[in-house]
Formats: C-alpha cells, structure tokens, sequence
C-alpha cells in the first residue's frame, strides 16, 4: 500500500518538484505557479492562525471555481483546519444549516455570494468571522487584509489517516443532507488511484474545471490529482459552451471532466468551436449515468473518447471508471481503480455472485470516516466495512460494473421491478428528445406507474402517444411510462445531476399531495 500522507506534505512535495511550472492557468492566459500557490496558501495559513483557528476546526469555502478557491482550500488545510465547501444553489437556510451542523467558525466567500451572505448574517449565526475573498459589504475583513496581519506559517501536526481534511455534505434524495467526513488519507490516495486509472501525465496534462469545485468530482478528481501530481487545472466559474471552449484553446487543455448534461449542451456547439477542442485527449463523465446515444453522439461530433466512471462523495468520490486506453463498454462505469473494491451484495449483506443485480458496495483508503456528527446513519451505511452506496448494479464476468439504478429510485409495477435508467435510455434514442428523467407516481391499482418528463429538441413537436409507442416497442409493458410530461428544462443541481426529487414533488403538489417540510 502506498504511503500514507498528509495533502499539505503532497503539494508541498509536489511544489518543490515542479517549482516555477504553472499549476493554475485562469481563462485569462496567464498562469500561477506551483511556488505561487504555495506561497499564497502559507499567507491565507498564517492569517487563519493569527485569527486564532485551532486544529481540527471547521472554515467554510464559499466560492466560485477560481484561482482563490485552490488558494484558500490549501490554506485552511495549512492551519490545521477543516474545509467545508459549500454548495454555490444552496438557499441561505441551506448554507445557514450545514455552517451550523458542522460548528463553522470562519466563513471565506466571494463577492458572488454576497447577497447570500448577507441572508445569513441576518439570522442566528455560530460564524465569527466573514472573509471576502474580494471587496463586499458583508465581509468582516478581506483575504489581502487576512493575509497581511499574518505572522508564522503554522505547522500542524496531522495524522493522515484519521485527521479530517474535508466535510463534503451529500445532497441527499430525501431529508438533511448528510456530512460526509473526509481524510487526509481518503482523499490522497483517491488520487493516486485517479492518476493511475485515467493515465493522467505529469508535467503535461491540463485539467479544465468546469463542474463546480464544491463538488466531490471536482475537488478530487479536476483540483487535488493536478496540484499534489504535478498537473495544470484551468478552472472555469460557470458552464458556458463558448467559455469552455476558449478556455481550452487558451490554457491547451488535455482532459475535460463533465456530466451527462454538460455533454449534450455541447453537442449543439458549431462545427468551427469544436476545433478548438483539438487538444482534449478524452473526456470523463461522471455524476450520473450517461445515456449511450448521448456518448455516441458526442463522441461523433467531436472525436474523443469519453470515460464514463463512478464513485458517490463517501468514497472520496471516484470508484470505477472504464480503463483509458483499454476496453470500454457502453452503459458501464467501468473497472474499480486502483486500490478500490467493488462488490454486489444483498439486503442482508451477503456477497453475490458476478451477473448478479445488487446493492454496489466499495471498500478502501478512499472510504469516509462517516457522517459528521451521526452515528446511527453511518452504521447503517456500513456492512462492516463494506460502503453501501445505494445504487443497484452488478459486475459482469469481466467485472466491469454496471449501474441499474439509484436503490430509492426504483419504481415498482404491479409488484414488478421497473429500473428508470433502462427507461430513460430507451428515451434518450429518441430522435426529439433532448434529455429525460424517470420518477415513480404511486398509484391505486398498480401500487406505482413510471412518468417520463423529457425535454425536446428546440422547435420540434412531439406527442405523449408518440413517446409512449417508442417505448411499447422497446421496453416491456411494465417499463412503459403512463405519463409524459414535457419541459423547458429540466431542474439540476449545481453539478447538472437532474434533481428527481424536485420532479417527484412536483407530480405531489400537481395531485394536491405537498410532503415538503414547512419552511
């Protein structure tokens, strides 16, 4: 097994080998070394310390994808601290509930998130200081103020393996969202598995990061495996096709990291824009399931290979991902990487055999400590010390993994299990049909019914008998939506997952059944 170490004592490591050579590269051409990033980091460390931040104490991340997110993330570790991303869509009682459930001491945020901020400060707050990254009315003090009244570089001792470097809390399908608790040690080594399974180089390759860095995927997979092996990341504030492309031509990005719903925005990029992509060796997906014909699509339109993978935030995240280079095999995440261990198991957590359709449980150094501050929710997600990760899946004799479903998200007929991702495929090889989502209705005769809400094709017409007909012909009775409701737009979190549980209250409060929780 590999070392165990500290993210400080890797980038520092990683900063005394590649020096002088850019870490980050801005939108704007320029480019921050690795001794750059080091050097700011101590600052925003030594500020932190002389605000008086203990070890093991919790700072909040507010910010958008920049270079001042990588800075101040390495600081708070620098200090000794905890990091708390916080999710850019949550509302201000979203923000003002994770700050407090995990006793947030310091806030750093940019000015986007000022008017947010602001809503928080209003109501009671355990926070004792607001950091602007920039100017705003709502900060008590600057990051250029933090850094200049700061004296030493602390020099936190720090066991890897059971110290906590991250609390990442889950969106959840149902309920408050759950912080899951991160190592040091988690975190390095999901790297290291990330480095070998994508054969990532250093020196060479260029990250562009696009998915929200808040986000698990983006964090380890798009910030953490660049910085601590010797890679560039471009970060990128906000999924814009014309801005992604620019970006890659500017910072000659070599791996593109996005979700399903990211690939088919792009698809509608004019031929002239895609040459720009000339440099992107392959593209990652991640996040949620991507449909074939959307990978097909793309991968025609612009030639590159795209990795489908997998891997929930209790996991650091990445478990699985096809082998780059290798066999890749349409509607599977993929091999587990390096250092992971993927197994199928029951209700009752017993082992199933390959072909065999399951709970998907993973077991590693990537695996969380648990849930911060629930350890009734964490012994429920463990068998032993196997993650239940609540998908359903099997591995094929291959052992490739492939994913059915979301456990909560299986609808059942008529006592018959119907998988909404099976579903949403047949969907998505529709000609006028743009993206799908599929949730259950509980019904009184059939205990629940499959509903299609699908966005179309810009100015084509399509009926709810037409889509149904396209799936009596390709999937079994059972499987067939009985509704299709048709969108603008489908609703997504800040990584473009499509939310089902939004879709689901919706069809609650359109049959005069509202189960939101009063504000």
């Amino acid at each position: 097994m590999a070392k165990t170490t500290s993210i400080i004592d890797g980038f520092r490591a990683a900063a005394q080998s590649f020096g002088g050579a850019p870490a980050i590269v801005p939108g704007d051409g320029g480019g921050i070394s690795f001794s750059a990033v080091d050097a700011e980091s101590d600052r925003i460390a030594a500020g932190l310390a002389a605000l008086g931040l203990r070890p093991g104490e919790r700072v909040g991340l507010y910010c958008i994808n920049s270079p001042e997110f990588v800075f101040c993330y390495l600081g708070i570790l620098k200090a000794g601290g905890v990091v708390l991303p916080v999710n850019l869509l949550y509302s201000p009682p979203e923000v003002s509930f994770v700050l407090e459930d995990a006793g947030v001491r310091f806030l750093i945020f940019h000015p986007a998130m000022a008017e947010k901020v602001g809503k928080v400060r209003a109501g009671e707050s355990c926070v004792e200081r607001y950091i602007g990254t920039g100017d705003a009315e709502e900060a008590d003090l600057t990051l250029d103020v933090l850094k200049a009244a700061g004296g030493d570089v602390p020099a936190p001792i720090i066991d890897p393996a059971a110290d906590l470097a991250a609390i990442l809390y889950t969106s959840g399908t149902t309920g408050r969202p759950k912080g899951a608790m991160l190592t040091h040690h988690n975190l390095v080594s999901n790297t290291r598995s990330v480095v070998a399974a994508l054969k990532l180089r250093a020196g060479k390759d260029c990250l562009l990061v696009v998915l929200p860095m808040f986000h698990s995927f983006a964090a380890t997979v798009g910030m953490l495996t660049p910085l601590l092996h010797g890679m560039r990341l471009a970060p990128v504030p906000a999924f814009d096709p014309a801005l992604v492309t620019e970006t890659i031509r500017v910072a000659g990005a070599t791996v593109f990291l996005g979700v399903p719903s990211m690939y088919n925005v792009l698809l509608k990029q004019p031929a002239e824009a895609r040459k720009a992509w000339h440099t992107i060796r392959y593209g990652v997906s991640g996040g949620a399931a991507m449909p074939v014909e959307l990978m097909r699509q793309f991968e025609d339109g612009f030639g590159i290979p795209v990795y489908e993978g997998d891997g929930p935030t209790e996991c650091s995240p990445v478990t699985c991902v096809n082998p780059v280079g290798g066999v890749r095999k349409p509607a599977s995440v993929g091999l587990p990487v390096p250092d992971v261990e993927i197994e199928i198991f029951d209700d009752h957590g017993n082992r199933l055999p390959r072909g065999e359709t399951g709970e998907i449980c993973v077991r590693g150094p990537n695996v969380m400590k648990g849930y911060w501050n629930l350890p009734e929710a964490t012994a429920e997600t463990f068998f032993d010390d196997w993650l239940r990760t609540g998908d359903v899946g099997y591995r094929d004799s291959d052992g490739y993994v492939f994913m059915v479903d979301r456990k909560k998200d299986m609808i059942i007929v008529n006592g018959m299990n119907v998988y909404p991702r099976m579903v949403e495929e047949v969907l998505y090889q529709h000609p006028a049909i743009a993206e799908a989502a599929v949730v259950g209705e509980p019904h009184a005769s059939h205990g629940e019914i499959p509903v299609a809400h699908v966005v179309t094709d810009q100015g084509v017409e399509v009926s709810s008998s037409g889509v149904r007909a396209w799936c009596r012909e390709r999937l079994g009775q059972h499987e067939v939506p009985r509704k299709v409701l048709f969108h603008e737009s489908l609703p997504k979190n800040a990584a473009g997952k499509i939310l089902k549980r939004e879709l689901r209250t919706a069809g609650e409060i359109e049959r005069g059944v509202d189960s939101r929780t009063p504000a």
